[in-house]
């Protein structure tokens, strides 16, 4: 039999090859794969076994069984066959479309990427071949900026089919040699490729399907390239649930909507006055709240361009209501925008972001770490159908014990961010 650690199409491509080749094929997965990645690879015959709560978890334990129950071990990425197969997706492009300019591809490991360079630089060598990959898990980026393999301590899930540590070893010395190229994309222009594919084709792609959409878009726009454009779409395992999330930061990605907060006095008429200097961009969302003698309002306007926001801002800042544009502010976007309240007195509040697993008692074991020992004075969390939530935590830390506590983080194993400075936390919610 065969054993693989996937989450992705690896994962699905193994389970078939057992069931067509008749042998026991096993599938190691994150317990936070979504359930829809989990009963694909369950309908194509593999054996699931959900173990760990990371890709390097999951691969060290597939490999121990290998080697324990003598099962032949297929890596997701770093092998030349595994590499191989996946560049016969480069063979069918060329052969669709003999006219192909430039070929833009996801990298998670690399070995898609990899496959696909070898193959069309062998037999078309003037067809641009360029990589893409999430800001928040750059590991082929940055191996190949630095001349060798990096190993990032934590990567963004939000792109999970090709959120990858590290490249694999053989990818990377193909891809260095083959690539024309490499680019990164945010968060909110994956979720606006995602939106630009369902207009085009009513079909739904992943955040990591979605990658190479999102590269091509940033690069042609910035190139001002044109002729035959490819991009890999490499995968449409979207759960549902994620669908709303995704649809309120693609405006923000496709430059449709912008999200500001501004200053206005607290007195009659002012919020009256407000709305008539935005005027004839349409408000999509707003929240105001009386506070002291200045309220804060957070907004999002309907935009067609970046000099719609800044005429905006303009006009704002010349009625004297400060303004300041959040609109590619991520704690923002994901979080603050969704609460509401005012400014408070709150000894020690420092603010984290805390990337905590999607399985049952993993808040609880957060909690084990810090509780009682530190009080928790505001948070908030939104399932978005990935394989770990982002949780927002405001905590009251004394400086003297900020060591103390990022050390009990540390020993959580939970990803985190320190988020205190963040302009628009320190603007709504800070009474300094």
């Amino acid at each position: 039999g065969a054993i693989t650690a996937s989450a992705g199409n690896h994962a699905q491509g193994v389970a078939l090859s057992g069931q067509k080749l008749g042998c026991k094929a096993i599938i190691a997965m994150p317990v936070t794969t979504p359930a829809i990645k989990v009963e694909a690879v369950r309908r194509l015959g593999g054996t699931v076994e959900l173990v760990g709560e990371n890709f390097d978890a999951t691969q060290a334990y597939a490999k121990k069984r290998a080697k324990d129950e003598g099962l032949t071990f297929i890596p997701p990425f770093d092998d030349p066959y595994v590499i191989a197969g996946q560049g016969t997706v480069g063979v069918e492009l060329l052969r669709q479309l003999p006219s192909t300019d430039i070929v833009f591809v996801p990298i998670g490991g690399g070995g898609l990427a990899a496959g696909i360079a070898a193959y069309i630089k062998a037999i078309r060598p003037e067809v641009k071949v360029i990589g893409v990959e999430p800001a928040g898990a750059n590991a082929m980026a940055l191996s190949l900026a630095r001349g060798a393999r990096v190993k990032l301590s934590k990567v963004d899930g939000f792109a999970d089919g090709v959120a990858v540590r590290e490249p694999g070893r053989d990818c990377f010395e193909i891809c260095q040699a083959m690539l024309d190229g490499i680019i990164t994309v945010k968060t909110d222009q994956i979720a606006a490729a995602i939106k630009d594919v369902f207009g085009d084709t009513r079909s739904i792609l992943e955040p990591a399907g979605a990658v190479a959409v999102a590269g091509a878009k940033a690069y042609c726009t910035a190139h001002g390239v044109t002729g035959n454009v490819v991009a890999i779409t490499s995968g449409a395992n979207m759960n549902f649930d994620r669908l709303r999330v995704i649809s309120e930061i693609a405006d923000q990605g496709g430059k449709e909507e912008a999200t500001l907060l501004s200053i206005i006095p607290e007195k009659n008429g002012a919020f009256k006055k407000f709305v008539e200097t935005v005027g004839d961009r349409s408000i999509s969302e707003f929240k105001y709240r009386i506070q002291d003698a200045n309220a804060r309002v957070l907004y999002s306007i309907v935009v067609s361009n970046q000099s719609e926001v800044e005429d905006t801002m303009k006009r704002m800042k010349a009625q004297g209501f400060e303004t300041v544009d959040l609109s590619n502010d991520a704690t923002t976007q994901f979080h603050l925008r969704h609460m509401t309240g005012g400014r408070v007195k709150v000894e020690n509040e420092v603010l984290y972001k805390v990337e905590i697993p999607e399985r049952a008692g993993a808040l609880g074991n957060f909690l084990d770490f810090i509780s009682p020992k530190w009080a928790i004075t505001m948070t908030h969390y939104r399932s978005d159908g990935g394989r770990v939530g982002q949780v927002l935590f405001g905590i009251q830390v004394p400086d003297a014990e900020r060591d103390e506590f990022e050390k009990c983080l540390n020993e959580c194993e939970y990803s985190y961010d320190d988020m205190s400075s963040n302009i628009a936390f320190q603007t709504m919610f800070v009474n300094h």
